[in-house]
């Protein structure tokens, strides 16, 4: 069973929620422990996925220890909230090294990153660094950007975002000063309006991160609906490295 929507199948959801969760392998680069696995079910359905436990997660000096996994979960939240579906559809659950993330895995062109993308998917890069402005993601690499075999853009690797401190660093400066485009702005008034509902996407994240975090996010969706322009860099710590 493959899919790559990012609203699942019923039937797809299940499985991941529900199916042994095994067959792990080890992803070879990165400092927090991520493994390419398997979900299967007793009728034989199985789907591939990426697992990040939360005892692989590398303590990090400004995000609080066993939480990161937590953050990719919003990151996908996030992104559906916004009707944008550009994460992979991404659940929390227990696994062969305990409780972690888990995200459908996408096949994917690996010749394609952003830096190959950004002028065929601009619309698509637009919304993703208005994302990452929101999310505050601390690590969008060119190589987070993935041309699915479907044909569609996505984004992965979230697990250092939503702190209340400044730290968005990213290689999407393409549209820096710019005033983002309305369509772009919509979707997020829209968001706002409901994101304090009592299921909204505020309530979801404080269930899960600090009081602090969820107040640093209602900060930045202010500010850039204030603002409606692209961020500017800020320093040289503003872009990721490597880049790739």
């Amino acid at each position: 069973m493959q899919e790559t929507g990012t609203v699942p199948s019923p039937e797809l959801a299940r499985l991941m929620a529900e199916g042994d969760l095994g067959e792990c392998t080890l992803a070879p680069l990165g400092s927090n422990y991520t493994f390419f696995a398997r979900v299967r079910d007793a009728a034989g359905n199985s789907v591939q996925v990426v697992y990040k436990p939360c005892r692989g997660e590398a303590p990090l000096w400004d995000f609080p220890t066993g939480t990161l996994y937590l953050r990719e979960y919003l990151a996908y939240r996030l992104s559906e909230a916004l009707g944008w579906g550009l994460i992979p559809y991404t659940i929390i659950r227990e696994g062969e090294h305990g409780i972690g993330s888990v995200q459908l895995f996408i096949p994917s062109d690996p010749q394609a990153s952003y830096f190959t993308l950004r002028e065929t998917h601009k619309r698509q890069m637009q919304q993703l660094c208005v994302y990452d402005v929101l999310a505050n993601n601390a690590d969008r690499k060119a190589s987070h950007c993935l041309l699915g075999l479907d044909g569609r853009l996505w984004a992965i690797d979230h697990g250092i975002a939503f702190n209340a401190e400044p730290k968005l660093r990213t290689v999407i400066w393409d549209f820096a000063g710019e005033a983002v485009p309305e369509p772009i702005l919509r979707d997020v008034r829209r968001f706002a309006e409901g994101m304090e509902a009592s299921k909204g996407f505020c309530a979801e994240m404080a269930q899960l991160l600090s009081d602090q975090e969820v107040a640093a996010f209602r900060e930045r969706v202010a500010e850039l609906l204030e603002r409606k322009t692209f961020p500017l860099p800020t320093s040289r710590r503003s872009v990721p490295w490597p880049m790739m």
